[in-house]
């Protein structure tokens, strides 16, 4: 095992890996920017580097700046959380050319599936059903005759890229070229790469992703589904684990493609694979993200499995101790709670945190980075903690992230808190029937949803 880490990444995500660090006996080094120089994982750490200035793309993601920290420290590998430079291949192999370990997939492995055209291509080879559409990139013409053979409405995406960014819905031919101009500036400023492809949109439509850890030996462990339906923008803001829409049958078959597909391409580490249901026909592949999610800890709670320990150990050359299918109990919900404004179209809100209570009590864990007094900089992502519970059953669960909820007290800037208890004391939630498209179809008769 490791015992020195560097941990490429900031706010909760690098609070948590820290805490496991600390818990294998690992020493941590943080790196930060000027804007997080008091942030609390730059004080948990055993040792924190300055890699710039606020601007993400002048500290965080400059590849030579965080490497130098892990050498100069004496890191005998790098965590790179998610967001940043987690997914970014030329990253995964300046960390090798300095005889540094990689935390995730090779980077080989990385980009071949980090381009969301090539990552079709090959779970389609793999047997794995696949949205109908381009078979990758294409070109505003070949966009188009795509679109009249599979039909409208369609999703432009970046093949580069996440989160939403490059991404367009499209109703019909008169809105294709402008969509197309669009979502390609998008993608070219987010990404530095601007090429789209096409698929059809599945309505409605259930987001679901599978979790799975891969060793270096060819084990493969399969830890279940996450829902991840309830969506703003294409950005998660609710998920569950199991699915209320899944049956067993369905289960076996995402889990059995997701492994088929592993062997395939060679997966290292921890890594997500994304599928649409839709109201039938098989479960759709859509893409696959090779780093931790924002939700894991869903997972973690219904299989007990530490997935940041397990990722440690694997880039540590150990085999994963049990393959196949993760044990699984009881349900977890995970609400993320974000520094914006749901009344103005979710804008982000920095601002000063004058006051933050998290709920404490049975089978509720809070993932955060978040202390009374902090200023919430305007240069990162807006979320600023997870609140995620476990119980018995859906309804238990259910139950339980309401109380917390409520007990969660965050004053001196907006968040979506009373957005994510509308959802889920909501009928369609409670019941378990809901899509993508839940928060539009919800907007203006959930109360946090409604003009102030």
């Amino acid at each position: 095992m490791f015992s020195r880490v560097l941990v490429a990444n900031r706010g909760e995500i690098a609070v948590r890996v820290i805490r496991a660090l600390r818990e294998l006996g690992i020493e941590a080094v943080a790196v930060y920017s000027t804007a997080d120089a008091e942030a609390l994982h730059v004080r948990l750490a055993d040792e924190a580097v300055c890699v710039g200035p606020p601007a993400a793309s002048e500290s965080y993601l400059r590849i030579p700046s965080v490497v130098a920290a892990a050498v100069t420290t004496g890191c005998e590998a790098v965590h790179p959380g998610y967001g940043f430079l987690s997914e970014n291949p030329a990253f995964a192999r300046a960390c090798a050319e300095s005889d540094l370990v990689f935390v995730g997939p090779t980077p080989d492995v990385m980009e071949r599936l980090g381009d969301k055209a090539q990552a079709k291509q090959e779970l389609r080879a793999a047997g794995v059903p696949l949205v109908p559409g381009t078979d990758g990139p294409a070109s505003l013409e070949e966009i188009r005759a795509a679109a009249r053979e599979i039909g409208y409405p369609v999703l432009l995406k970046a093949t580069a890229g996440g989160g939403g960014r490059g991404m367009r819905r499209v109703e019909s031919p008169e809105g294709l070229a402008e969509s197309f101009g669009a979502a390609s500036a998008e993608a070219e400023a987010a990404f530095g790469d601007g090429s789209l492809y096409l698929e059809k949109i599945v309505m409605p439509a259930r987001h679901v992703e599978v979790q799975v850890l891969c060793d270096g030996a060819g084990g493969i462990l399969t830890l279940g589904e996450r829902e991840c339906s309830i969506q703003r923008r294409h950005q998660k803001l609710v998920e569950e684990s199991p699915s209320a829409a899944v049956t067993p049958e369905t289960r076996e078959e995402l889990e059995a493609s997701v492994a088929r597909a592993c062997a395939s391409v060679g997966y290292l580490g921890a890594g997500t694979f994304e599928f649409l249901l839709g109201p039938e026909g098989p479960p759709f592949f859509i893409e696959v993200n090779c780093r931790l999610q924002v939700e894991h800890p869903v997972t973690e709670l219904v299989t007990g499995i530490d997935l940041v320990r397990e990722q440690l150990r694997i880039a540590a050359g150990e085999r994963l101790e049990l393959t196949g299918r993760a044990p699984r109990r009881g349900h977890a919900i995970e609400v993320r709670i974000n520094a914006e404004d749901p009344t103005r179209g979710f804008v982000p809100a920095p601002g000063l945190v004058e006051r933050f209570r998290p709920p404490l009590g049975p089978g509720v864990r809070v993932d955060t980075a978040i202390e009374e007094g902090m200023w919430i900089p305007p240069f990162y992502d807006s979320l600023i903690a997870k609140v995620i519970v476990a119980d018995d059953d859906r309804p238990a669960a259910i139950a339980r992230e309401i109380r917390a909820l409520e007990e969660l007290d965050v004053a001196g800037i907006p968040t979506t808190r009373q957005l994510a208890l509308d959802v889920l004391r909501s009928p369609g939630f409670a019941d378990g029937n809901y899509s993508t498209g839940y928060l539009e179809e919800m907007e203006g008769l959930l109360p946090s949803l409604s003009p102030a």
